[in-house]
């Protein structure tokens, strides 16, 4: 055989191979749930323990993805707007967070969809002020220093709660701290009140520290907490949205069966007492259902207030990006 032949059917075999390969990428492509074309879903989660903490160490989801020809990866986060910002550059496809960091992210073009509700919202953020305060109402805050979180659910409840009462935000000395450096400065009388969550309401009040001035439901300013899924993932891997909820019920059913051990270990794992877990438990369980319009109309009117503060750039219309579709799924029998 001459060269000029053997170089040709060289050239064959390498373009064989090239189609070969490029035929069982395709397969793995398109096997798996209804047209999966993913074959790794990335979770992320606030902090390492609590329901999720149980979920990783039983590798329930882990179970479950691999039927699919799926693994799990885990990204641990301190709060919202970095989840948000990881799924922006396609490094994370689920999240749960509370609806400011949500509204930020719309507001920002993130692409992303709301697929659940996972806190209710009416009590689990609240303004407290030291057990022997003379305050009574959120009024009462005229004058005094008010320490928040910048961009978390308490910063738009305090400013909503202020509004409602019809309190300028600037008769208030609102203070930006996160829970770590605001406890101290609360406990030493260096902020007169706190708009906070759980688990420091509750930390707080059941040692006799604190009470609160209101909450979500005494305003009736709700603060929820979603469930979302990065949009292009779900659009190719719808069967594996709703897989994730399904498993995240499973998880949420070990929880209410299993309640005192649950109990337990969420208080061993914070270094916190089992009674502060347990009054987290009444004020914000954790939940995994369909969203209502009364939730998505109080969402506007967040979006809403948060525009007017120049919180937000743009207008925004919230509805365009809930989906219900998947947890009615994952609800089914």
């Amino acid at each position: 055989m001459n060269m000029k032949k053997r170089v040709w059917t060289f050239t064959l075999f390498l373009v064989a191979l090239l189609v070969i390969a490029g035929c069982a990428k395709d397969t793995k492509q398109s096997s798996g749930a209804g047209g999966t074309q993913d074959s790794v879903v990335r979770i992320g989660v606030q902090g390492s323990g609590g329901l999720f903490g149980k979920a990783r160490e039983e590798q329930w989801f882990e179970k479950e993805f691999a039927k699919h020809g799926v693994t799990v990866e885990w990204a641990e986060f301190q709060s919202g707007p970095p989840m948000t910002e990881a799924m922006a550059s396609n490094r994370l496809d689920f999240a749960g967070l509370g609806n400011m960091p949500i509204i930020a992210a719309q507001a920002a073009d993130i692409s992303f969809k709301v697929i659940s509700q996972s806190l209710e919202g009416k009590n689990n953020v609240a303004i407290i002020v030291p057990a022997d305060s003379p305050a009574q109402s959120i009024s009462d805050l005229k004058g005094k220093k008010v320490a928040v979180t910048k961009g978390s659910n308490a910063f738009n409840f305090l400013y909503r709660g202020l509004n409602a009462e019809g309190i300028a935000a600037s008769d208030v000395e609102v203070i930006q701290l996160q829970p770590d450096e605001t406890q101290p400065a609360f406990e030493s009388g260096s902020v007169d009140a706190w708009a906070t969550w759980d688990p420091y309401i509750t930390l707080n009040t059941l040692t006799g520290k604190a009470k609160i001035l209101t909450d979500g439901e005494k305003l009736g300013i709700f603060s929820p907490s979603f469930n979302i899924v990065r949009k292009e993932f779900a659009d190719k891997n719808p069967d594996l949205v709703t897989l994730y909820l399904k498993v995240l019920n499973d998880a949420l059913a070990w929880e209410n069966e299993h309640e005192d051990e649950a109990i337990q270990r969420y208080a061993d794992e914070r270094g916190i007492p089992v009674d502060v877990i347990k009054g987290t438990f009444d004020r914000a369980r954790q939940i995994n259902i369909p969203v209502s319009d009364a939730i998505i109309e109080e969402q506007q009117k967040t979006a809403d207030f948060q525009y007017e503060l120049k919180t937000i750039r743009k207008k925004i219309e919230v509805k365009s990006v809930f989906d219900n579709q998947y947890i009615e799924k994952a609800l089914q029998p």
